[in-house]
Order: C-alpha cells, then structure tokens, then sequence
C-alpha cells in the first residue's frame, strides 16, 4: 500500500492496535485520518457521517489534493473529494461508514475502497435530489478495481 511517509507511524500504529485487540473486526472509536480541501462541506458532512456510526475523525486541511491522491495509490476512476486512511486502507470519497466497518472487518487483500465522484444520496452528499445509484469499489495497488458494494 501507498501510505505517504508522513502518515506511516501512525498508520503502523494503528495496524498494531488492531492485531492486539484481540481479533475485533471493529473497534469504537476507530480512528480516521481525513485529507480534505479546507472549504469542502461536504467532506465535513462525510466526517459526521462517520462519527455518528463510531469513529474517531481527523481532518487535515489539505489544498493538494491530488498529491495526496498520487501518494495515497488512488486511482483516477475512482477518485472523489476527500482521501482517508483508516485500519491500514485507504477510504476515498463518501463510502458508507457499514462498508468501511466491513472493510476492516473482512480484511480483503486490497489498497482500499472508493465511491468514485461525489453521488448524491451518499453519505455527506444527501440532498433534495433523488438518489443516485452507485458502487463502492476497492482497489488494488497496480490501480484494479472491483465492484465492493452496491447503493
């Protein structure tokens, strides 16, 4: 996985504690590390999304986010507004807390997973509009992805 140099104590930190908690899949107060523009909503709205379903959210303000995507291994298809590292993936844009918890708790052999662009309806992007349909996709370290889950 891509994790930038800067995040790599924290992120070894963070797969220590889960290996020692004793096999949980999930753990309250899991902690997320949010990149995102500083004058984003609705990447703050993601972060609430998250908090109200048990994490712990950091934002950084970042007003390079591409490199932070270049670094991170996103790759462009399936890239969105914010990029977050949580439990050793990468978590890009506004996937559904219930699939970040499934992430972690099955452990898949990838980099991460996305909801590439930003649909409506999504977590942080809900609105008068209908909701769009759309997939959560992981991805793998050569840039492959694979439908995660269906909304």
């Amino acid at each position: 996985m891509n994790i930038p140099s800067r995040l790599r104590p924290i992120v070894s930190s963070l797969v220590l504690c889960a290996a020692l908690g004793g096999g949980a899949a999930f753990a309250a107060g899991e902690e997320v590390m949010m990149y995102k523009d500083p004058n984003c909503g609705c990447c703050t709205k993601w972060a609430d999304h998250m908090r109200a379903n048990g994490f712990t959210v950091k934002e950084i303000h970042s007003r390079d986010m591409g490199a932070v995507k270049r670094e991170a291994g996103v790759p462009q298809a399936a890239a969105s507004c914010h990029t977050a590292w949580v439990g050793g993936y990468v978590v890009e844009g506004h996937v559904p807390a219930a699939d970040v918890k499934r992430l972690l708790a099955q452990k898949p052999k990838v980099a991460g997973i996305a909801a590439p662009g930003m649909p409506m309806g999504s977590p942080g992007m809900e609105g008068p509009y209908p909701a769009d349909k759309y997939d959560v996709v992981s991805f793998d370290a050569e840039g492959r992805t694979r439908v995660f889950a269906k909304h």
